[in-house]
């Protein structure tokens, strides 16, 4: 009897934890019960988080985003510790910051800002990065055909608990450069030295949620059920890394960005897979302390993240400072800026502590508003591979109306507004 009774009552836990699942799937499919659920907290009290400190959980390795490269990419992912041998560390004025002027190490780089008690740095190459030399193109460091690893290039997850069951896992991926777009056949234009670009997978209660990614300066955010999953492990999402820019979109095709009627656009396919998970550095953060991570999933890799030392604590400018104007590298364009930008910002940089999934709001964004879309954003052009709002155009004869049509609604950009309505 007593048995019985205990089959009974473990029956029923398990039928119990099978109905909060299905409870809960229901939920994140629902952008309206979605708005139901325990608040997100950008500071969490010990109360309130779900992890330990250095905890990186199996579902955020299961559900991490895979990347197709552009198939024509010339910039490829690249390894910090490497990357940061062919610099100089200085100041805004130029001078060196001393100690930097050769053989970068790795051990004090991340103390450099604490020491000097600013943020003002630049790493400044060594070389002349406008010849493509083998550091600044990462041309070895193409994904493997067999499972998607880059041996010698890790990307970077950072943890973040924002309590109530909630969790972010950001996954960084470092370029040595970024090509900027051509603009009405001339360019290209905003080039920058390093080019760190992310994605965020947000969860709760270890369900994947939604799926941000980033997009100069901007991104996209989507619900993680209607992105595109790998086939041989359908957790994982897939986005897209556009030619170039490194831009992340979640599909094949053209996307216009920043400029209206397409004047500035970028491009991707269905390039080389990179799956990140195969090499990769784990952290968390607390919004004040960097932990390495703890996971059993990458046992190849455990402790190795020491072995890079605070790097994520400098706080100055991955790349060289903007050139100016009088070096032949540079040009300038009254619509699309200089051809050579400042490097950008590292990982801790990236509003790591946000309550909204956007890392940060346009200019033009005067309300402030996150839109997370039901709906797939489907590139344009001839490699688009979708057939939603943003194409809806294509099926348009003649040609000449179908363009027409195109131009007047910035290509399809309205659909943006109508998912904000709708979506």
């Amino acid at each position: 009897m007593f048995e019985t009774s205990k089959n009974n009552v473990l029956l029923q836990l398990v039928q119990n934890d099978e109905d909060r699942e299905i409870e809960i799937q229901n939920i994140l499919k629902s952008s309206t019960k979605f708005k139901n659920l325990p608040p997100i907290i950008s500071l969490p009290t010990k109360s309130e988080r779900t992890l330990e400190k250095g905890e990186i959980p199996d579902y955020v390795i299961e559900y991490a985003p895979l990347v197709h490269l552009y198939s024509e990419e010339r910039y490829l992912p690249y390894d910090i510790k490497s990357y940061i041998k062919e610099f100089r560390v200085e100041f805004p004025n130029g001078t060196v910051v001393p100690g930097t002027e050769e053989d970068m190490n790795i051990k004090k780089f991340g103390d450099l800002a604490k020491l000097y008690d600013t943020d003002e740095l630049y790493l400044m190459s060594n070389s002349d990065f406008s010849l493509d030399p083998n550091w600044i193109t990462g041309i070895k460091n193409k994904p493997s055909l067999i499972d998607g690893e880059i041996k010698d290039a890790p990307a970077t997850l950072i943890v973040v608990d924002k309590g109530n069951g909630w969790v972010d896992s950001y996954w960084f991926y470092f370029y040595s450069f970024n090509l900027g777009p051509f603009v009405m056949g001339s360019g290209p234009y905003g080039n920058h030295v390093g080019d760190w670009e992310h994605s965020l997978v947000r969860f709760y209660n270890g369900q994947p949620v939604i799926v941000w990614m980033s997009a100069h300066g901007g991104g996209g955010g989507f619900y993680y059920h209607n992105l595109e999953k790998y086939q041989l492990n359908p957790k994982h999402p897939i986005i897209f890394s556009a030619r170039g820019t490194h831009a992340n979109y979640p599909s094949v095709g053209q996307y216009p960005h920043d400029l209206p009627y397409g004047i500035l656009s970028d491009f991707t396919d269905r390039g080389p897979l990179w799956n990140p998970t195969k090499n990769y550095l784990s952290y968390t953060y607390d919004g004040q302390y960097v932990y390495p991570g703890n996971t059993n999933r990458n046992p190849k890799h455990i402790g190795r993240e020491l072995s890079y030392h605070n790097w994520l604590s400098y706080s100055g400018q991955w790349g060289d400072k903007q050139l100016p104007l009088k070096d032949p590298r540079q040009t300038y364009s009254l619509v699309a800026g200089y051809k050579q930008i400042d490097g950008p910002k590292g990982p801790l940089a990236k509003n790591l502590l946000r309550v909204l999934p956007c890392e940060r709001t346009k200019w033009w964004n005067f309300w402030g508003g996150c839109n997370v879309r039901q709906n797939i954003k489907w590139g344009i052009g001839v490699e688009s591979e979708g057939y939603n709002c943003g194409n809806m155009f294509m099926s348009i004869r003649p040609a000449f109306l179908r363009r027409a049509f195109q131009r007047f609604t910035w290509g399809g950009g309205f659909c943006f507004f109508m998912d904000i309505i709708y979506g």
